[in-house]
Order: C-alpha cells, then structure tokens, then sequence
C-alpha cells in the first residue's frame, strides 16, 4: 500500500511590525496638509528596512505617526506590533510598548534629552518606568548601560545634556533607547552632522541590533548609509512610497525615476566624480492634485501621466523579491551597466 502523500504549506513569517494604508494630514490655516499618504510596509526580526527619500519626503513623519506622537495631526491606517494594534491599544499598554518594546532614536540627540536633568538620572527614569526599580538599581543599571557606549559613565551621568558633544549625546540617545533590549529600533537619520568615528560606531551597533534579531527601521537619505546596513528599501516620495524591493535590485535597477534620479545625483568613480543634479523641487504638499506628484520633474513622462491618476505599487520586470514601483513608464536600465561604460 502506497502512502497518500499530504502536501506542505508554509507560511510566511509574521511581521514585527505591520504598517497598513497610514495617512497622517495637518490641519493648518491655509487648508489640510497631507504630510503621509497611504504608507504599507512590514519590518522583519533580523532586518534592516531603510525609508528614504528627500528632505520633506515624510519619513520621519511616518515614524511619529506610527509610534502615536503625532498630537497635531489627523493619523489614519493601522500599524501593529506582533499582531496587536498600536492604534487600538490604550495609554497605558501604548506606553509600555512604545518604551520596552518599540524604541526611537530621535534625528537631534541633544534635543531629545531634557537639558535640566542629569543624564545618569534621565536614563535611570527607563529602569524605573519600565522595570519597576528603586532608584539605587536603576542609577547602577544606568551606569552599566552606559559604559557600554563611554569610557568614563560616571561623570557622563552625573552632566547635563548641554555639557556633551553631539557624538557623546548620540551615544547616551543610543544606550537609552537600546538599555531594554527592544524588538524594533526606530533610527531617524542616526548618522547626521557625526564625525566619520562617531558614525561608523552607530553604524555598527544597529548592524549588532540586527543580527541580534531586531527589526530596524532607519530613515535616512544617505544612500551611503542604506548600501552597507539596509537588507530592504522604500523610497518615499511626496508622503507616499513610490518603489520598493530589496537593496541590491533598487541600487542596480531602480525603476521609478525619481529613485533612477536619486542615484544618479551619487558621485561615481566609473563617472569620475561627475554628478547628475535632478531638475526640479519638491511638490507644495497642500497643492497636490490627483496625478503623480512627480510629474513635474520626471523626464520620462507620458501622455498617461498627464491624464490619469497617480498609479499604485506594482510589480515590476526585474525579478527581484518584492519589487515594486509606482510608476506607468518605469525606467528600463541597468544602472550597472552605466557604471561599467563610463
């Protein structure tokens, strides 16, 4: 007798966080300001998924609008975590997560630290919040922490945020938003206005955070940045992602042309340093209309563009794992090839 043989299906792998159609619009006095427009993406355990774009693109906005900090905004969408809604969570469960499980490292370190307290005392205020410790252990558990990124803790603990250089303040920003081990590590432009040793350290500690199993969400438009850490790419563009896929294929074909355009802007050796500027400024986000946001610039408009509205995420022809670009004449080159002819 033959045994039936039982087909096997495999599931994806559940998502650390799940962003799902999120909008974030400001109310102000000349009208509403779409600020973040219909945003989907999922971050991984064990990956670094870099949101890039240009200043005003909407990516740090994105981060606020996820974590629940925008107070001034209308937030719509969902974002989850392991499954559970942070918009559906209350106060309580949203503060409990968003501090032990979900963490941020803010794009100015010495903003984002209180300059009236003591750091030894702001990143003892983790320990106490979250672990429930008495001040003694929570001042002893800050100074472990932070000998882990300084050489002398106890007179950094002891100064306040305006006394620290920007890279020692980086570093304090870093061992208070990692002190509790986090899922998921918000980093919003880690690396800028760092000298280049302060930020090959940051670098390494979020490559440390990945392969230890956390998800990292970095934004940045440090394309630099993006080729050494990032395992995937969204390129956001007037508030909305306009192409998506995994490191490689977005940096050898990149299909919408704005990313084409970015890249481009890159020096190159095999261009022998010359750059190639994209025309043209950001859109006037209270103006947008219906069309691609991207028309005015784009040198590979079409009559289409022109007439219908802006087109979604699509797949395109390159073959590579989740590659997708919104988009109705996607660029065609291999950008490799360029780099080789000169």
């Amino acid at each position: 007798m033959i045994a039936e043989t039982v087909p096997t299906t495999t599931s994806a792998p559940v998502p650390l966080m799940a962003v799902d159609h999120l909008s974030a619009t400001y109310r102000t006095s000349t009208g509403l300001l779409p600020a973040v427009r219909d945003v989907s993406f999922e971050l991984h355990g064990g990956e670094v998924l870099a949101l890039v774009g240009e200043s005003a693109a909407g990516k740090t906005t994105v981060a606020q609008a996820m974590l629940g900090l925008l107070t001034l905004a209308d937030v719509t969408g969902d974002v989850r975590y392991r499954g559970r809604s942070l918009h559906a969570m209350t106060p309580e469960e949203l503060r409990h997560v968003r501090g032990e499980e979900i963490a941020m490292i803010f794009q100015n370190a010495l903003a984002s630290l209180t300059p009236t307290i003591e750091v030894g005392e702001q990143l003892a205020e983790v320990y106490r919040a979250h672990r429930g410790m008495d001040k003694e252990s929570a001042r002893a558990s800050a100074l472990q922490v932070l000998a882990t990124v300084l050489p002398d803790p106890e007179q950094v603990a002891h100064a306040y945020p305006y006394q620290l250089s920007g890279g020692m303040a980086q570093r304090v920003l870093f061992a208070m938003a990692t002190a509790l081990h986090p899922s998921v590590i918000i980093a919003d432009e880690p690396t800028s206005s760092l000298d280049p040793a302060v930020r090959v350290e940051t670098l390494e500690r979020l490559e440390s955070l990945r392969d230890a199993g956390a998800g990292v969400l970095l934004i940045t438009h440090d394309f630099g940045v993006v080729a050494r850490l990032a395992d995937r790419v969204a390129v956001m563009y007037a508030g909305a992602i306009v192409e998506t896929g995994d490191v490689r294929t977005i940096f050898r074909q990149p299909r919408h042309p704005y990313t084409f355009g970015l890249l481009q802007s890159l020096p190159s050796i095999a261009r022998r340093g010359r750059l190639v500027p994209m025309r043209g400024q950001p859109p006037d986000l209270a103006t947008l209309g219906e069309e691609c946001p991207f028309l005015p610039r784009c040198t590979k408009a079409i009559s289409v563009c022109r007439i219908e509205p802006a087109p979604p995420l699509a797949p395109t022809d390159t073959g590579g794992e989740g590659h997708e670009a919104a988009c109705f004449n996607p660029i065609s080159i291999d950008r490799s090839s360029l780099d080789e002819s000169g």
